[in-house]
C-alpha cells in the first residue's frame, strides 16, 4: 500500500494502471497517424515554419522614387541594389582609428549602412549595421528601443583599436517605413555620424587587382580607395517569414586596404550555416588570420547564420590564395555572378 501511495503522488508519471490506460486510449489515435507524424512532434507556437505550413513572403522591385521619403527622413540619399533593397551609406569618416598600427579607413571596416526591402504583404524590413563610438552606444540603443526597433547584434569588427568602437546589427519591421527611417535618424544625429559622400569608383588602388581576383575566385570593386571581394549564400535565406534578398545580411565580404609595395591590411567577414563553421575557422588561422569575432546578426534566420570577423596583414595576392580556402568552406558565390 505504501509503495502504491508514492507512485501516485508524482503528477508526472501517474500510477501504473493509469498509465496502461492511457496507453491503450492513446493507441488507435498513434495507429491511424502517418509515420512522420508519430516520429517528429508538430513545431512549437513560437518556432518560425518557413515551408509547409506558413507560406514566405518574397520581396517586391521598388525604384528610388519609391523611397522618396524614407530618403528625406533618413536625411541622406541612397542607391538601389538589385532592384529591391534601397541601401544608404553612412560611413564614420568622422573617426581616427588605428588597429595594430594600422590607421584604418572608413570602407575598410567602418561603414555604416542600412537597407530597406518592401515585400508582397506591403510590409518593410530595415536592417542595418552601424558603427558607434563607445561613448555613444548605450543611447544609440535606448533611442532605437524608443522607436521599437531592435538591436539583434552587438560585436566588434577591430582588434585593438583606439578609440574604442562597436558595431550594431539593426532591425525593424512594420507598415510605416517613414517612421523606422525617423527612428534611425534621431538615433544617428545622437553620433558623431557625419553626412555621406559620394566615392569615386573608378579610383585605382595600389595592389594587384588581378592577381587577388584570381586568387579569390571573384571580381572585386573599388570602394573610395578600398578593393573589395564580395560572397552572398547560395541557399534561399529568410528572416521569419520573410524571404532576404542575396546579400542582405547574408554576405561574405574581404576588404583590402593597400599598405604600399603590395601589402595590404584586410578585414573580412565569412558567412557560415553551423556545420561550416569549424572548417572555416581552421581555414582562416592556416591563412594567419587574425580572428575578432563569432557570432550571429540575426535572431529568427533560417537556415542559421554565423559570422566571423578577421584581420590579416601582409602581402595581399598570397592572403587572398590562402583565404580562399576559407570561401570554399562555404556554399558562396561571388555577388552578381
Amino acid at each position: 500500500m505504501a509503495g502504491d501511495r508514492q507512485q501516485t503522488t508524482d503528477p508526472h508519471t501517474g500510477s501504473p494502471r493509469r498509465r496502461v490506460l492511457t496507453a491503450a486510449a492513446l493507441a488507435p489515435l498513434l495507429a491511424a497517424a502517418p509515420a512522420s507524424a508519430r516520429a517528429r512532434p508538430a513545431p512549437l507556437p513560437h518556432e518560425p515554419i518557413t515551408s509547409g505550413g506558413r507560406k514566405l513572403i518574397e520581396p517586391v522591385h521598388t525604384t528610388l522614387a519609391d523611397w522618396k521619403k524614407v530618403a528625406k527622413a533618413l536625411g541622406r540619399t541612397g542607391d538601389m541594389k538589385r532592384k529591391v533593397m534601397y541601401h544608404t551609406g553612412l560611413p564614420r569618416r568622422d573617426l581616427r582609428v588605428d588597429s595594430h598600427h594600422v590607421r584604418v579607413k572608413a570602407p575598410l571596416a567602418l561603414g555604416s549602412h542600412v537597407s530597406f526591402v518592401r515585400y508582397a504583404d506591403d510590409s518593410t524590413l530595415v536592417m542595418g549595421d552601424i558603427v558607434v563610438t563607445e561613448h555613444e552606444l548605450q543611447d544609440f540603443v535606448d533611442t532605437l528601443q524608443e522607436h521599437r526597433l531592435h538591436l539583434t547584434a552587438l560585436h566588434k569588427h577591430l582588434l585593438s583599436q583606439r578609440p574604442d568602437v562597436w558595431w550594431v546589427h539593426v532591425h525593424g519591421h512594420g507598415d510605416e517605413p517613414v517612421a523606422m527611417a525617423r527612428g534611425l535618424r534621431e538615433a544617428f544625429d545622437g553620433t558623431g555620424t557625419p553626412p555621406d559622400k559620394a566615392s569615386d569608383p573608378d579610383e585605382k588602388v595600389d595592389l594587384d587587382t588581378d592577381g587577388i581576383d584570381d586568387a579569390m575566385g571573384a571580381k572585386g570593386s573599388v570602394d573610395d580607395g578600398i578593393y573589395k571581394c564580395i560572397f552572398v549564400r547560395k541557399e534561399k535565406i529568410s528572416d521569419g517569414k520573410l524571404v532576404l534578398p542575396p546579400g542582405l545580411g547574408s554576405t561574405s565580404a574581404f576588404n583590402f586596404q593597400p599598405l604600399g609595395h603590395g601589402r595590404a591590411a584586410i578585414s573580412a567577414d565569412c558567412c557560415m550555416i553551423a556545420k561550416e563553421v569549424p572548417r572555416v575557422l581552421r581555414a582562416l588561422r592556416k591563412a594567419d588570420a587574425k580572428l575578432v569575432e563569432l557570432h550571429n546578426h540575426g535572431l529568427t534566420d533560417e537556415p542559421r547564420l554565423f559570422f566571423v570577423h578577421v584581420w590579416a596583414v601582409g602581402d595581399a595576392v598570397r592572403l587572398a590564395r590562402a583565404l580562399r580556402h576559407a570561401v570554399d568552406a562555404t556554399d558562396v558565390v561571388p555577388a552578381g555572378s
